[in-house]
């Protein structure tokens, strides 16, 4: 997300040009997958929290076309006020052509050209309201990480996952910007809450400022309909924390509700269209504070104390590495090199992956062997495997961002074949599957260990997958995203609650010790 502009338009825009560089044929293959822009009732009831004290002046870090802007004008005119336009843009052409058409030439000079977060101004703000760009941590450069790396070192004194995408360092800068009592409202994507970083940040932020509410919405309300990430807005203040935030699910567009909630002194108020609930701040940041799901009473276990769950084999090149039975035939490839593998959940669409599974999808062209090579030196394998190799480093793979980081470059990462799959990304198809052929998962699933080796806990564990409530806490621990999706991670699955009752039921008890021992990773 970007202030009133789109996903893709960040992926074209100036920060990409500075950040990563791109050709322009793949900018403009971006330009047209379409806009999302920021709606005005969503800008308006934003813009309704920060002025709420009568601040003189807005600042935007991100100002795009300026929605944000134009709802900070509809607000002060409707009180006879007057306000002062401060922000940042990198892209000089918004500036000098669409901006110049909503507003005046002394409007426009409180919009500075420069990077906000690098080159942020040097004074602060009583009222700060954004949608800042939503790029992710793998399409920054080197460098520019460097530069972020260097800002949050001198700030905070935590650390934050290299893995946050660039609205997070947004969000810091504009903390850092806020002035003593000063109001902040930006609205970014739910992982901002859910992430790996996610407790670090905001257990953070919730030491040094006062979190006043965070709104959600659903799928009905979504701000940006269509786009596979939900928005939540989250309200700061720079004064003292305490111990309580509102968290707030806004259930329908274009409703009035919103703007008159966070426009006024906040509250317990009632609505059709607007559930608020007090929430405990400590409890909710480990949770995740825009998380929707009330604690419950029942008494739960997580899903690691049973087992021990690892992504699937990167292998970084599947066009090179994941072979189908007659590629591997035609290349002479060795059985020792080779082993069974899955690399999509559609090819699995049963709850058992299955020999004649294979043979089914080896019977469609599907790959189902994983080229895997060991740490050998290339002389020392088979002909036909040096061949490939060579061809391998005739076509350039082994300069690719994560094969280079391998000593050799072709040596495979190795798993043992886990019992249990887990398909972990989807809105319908998330879930557990018997692998009872010993395939190895490549990343469109999560490898799952029980703790216990024998068959009969395989069994008792594959009975509790099963069970219709299984899957009821998977929101609680995983990435939201548009449209009902679920993503979720290693770490996240494993404090996946479990109902007690249920682990009574099928007699499971957690075990300590991993059976696989350290060469199962």
């Amino acid at each position: 997300m970007c202030d009133n502009t789109t996903i893709n338009y960040i992926f074209e825009s100036k920060y990409m040009e500075q950040v990563l560089p791109r050709n322009g044929e793949k900018r403009e293959a971006l330009r047209v997958k379409g806009q999302f822009w920021t709606p005005a009732w969503v800008a308006d009831a934003m813009v309704a929290y920060v002025l709420h004290d009568g601040a003189t002046q807005i600042f935007d870090p991100a100002v795009g076309e300026g929605v944000f802007f134009h709802a900070a004008k509809r607000l002060v005119q409707s009180r006879g006020q007057e306000i002062l336009l401060r922000g940042t843009e990198l892209d000089s052409q918004l500036i000098e052509h669409k901006l110049a058409v909503d507003f005046s030439g002394c409007e426009l000079a409180g919009i500075a050209h420069r990077d906000f977060v690098l080159e942020p101004p040097q004074e602060q703000f009583e009222a700060i309201v954004a949608n800042p760009p939503y790029i992710r941590h793998h399409r920054l450069s080197p460098e520019y990480k460097k530069g972020l790396k260097q800002f949050v070192e001198s700030f905070l004194d935590c650390k934050i996952d290299g893995r946050a995408g660039l609205h997070i360092y947004f969000l810091l800068r504009a903390l850092q910007l806020l002035k003593p009592s000063g109001r902040l409202a930006f609205i970014v994507p739910s992982d901002t809450f859910e992430g790996v970083f996610s407790t670090a940040l905001w257990g953070w932020i919730a030491r040094k400022y006062l979190i006043e509410s965070v709104v959600t919405f659903t799928s009905e309300a979504t701000p940006f309909p269509g786009v596979d990430t939900n928005a939540v807005i989250v309200c700061i203040r720079n004064l003292p924390p305490v111990g309580e935030y509102f968290w707030a699910q806004c259930s329908q567009a274009n409703s009035p509700i919103l703007k008159q909630w966070l426009g006024s002194e906040l509250g317990s108020g009632v609505s059709p269209f607007l559930q608020i609930e007090r929430r405990n701040v400590r409890e909710w940041v480990s949770r995740g504070l825009a998380r929707g799901h009330t604690p419950s009473t029942e008494e739960f276990s997580c899903l690691g104390d049973l087992v021990r769950v690892m992504r699937g084999v990167a292998t970084g090149a599947n066009e090179y590495f994941f072979l189908t039975q007659s590629q591997a035939r035609e290349l002479r490839i060795p059985e020792e090199f080779l082993r069974l593998a899955v690399g999509r959940t559609r090819d699995v669409n049963s709850a058992e992956l299955t020999a004649e599974s294979m043979v089914a999808l080896s019977t469609k062209g599907r790959p189902t062997l994983l080229f895997s090579p060991d740490g050998r030196a290339m002389s020392d394998f088979p002909e036909a495997v040096q061949e490939y190799l060579k061809k391998g480093e005739m076509l350039d793979f082994s300069s690719r961002t994560l094969i280079a980081t391998r000593r050799p470059w072709y040596k495979m990462e190795s798993r043992m074949p886990p019992p249990f799959l887990f398909a972990y990304l989807g809105r319908r198809n998330v879930r557990f599957i018997r692998n009872r052929v010993g395939a190895i998962p490549l990343t469109g699933f999560l490898c799952v260990y029980p703790k216990k080796p024998d068959s009969e806990y395989l069994e008792k564990l594959w009975r509790l997958f099963k069970h219709p409530e299984m899957l009821d806490g998977l929101a609680s621990v995983g990435k939201s995203y548009g449209g009902g999706a679920i993503k979720v991670e290693p770490r996240s699955l494993e404090r996946l609650p479990i109902p007690k009752r249920l682990l009574e039921q099928f007699g499971l008890v957690s075990v300590d010790a991993h059976p696989f021992g350290s060469s199962a990773f």
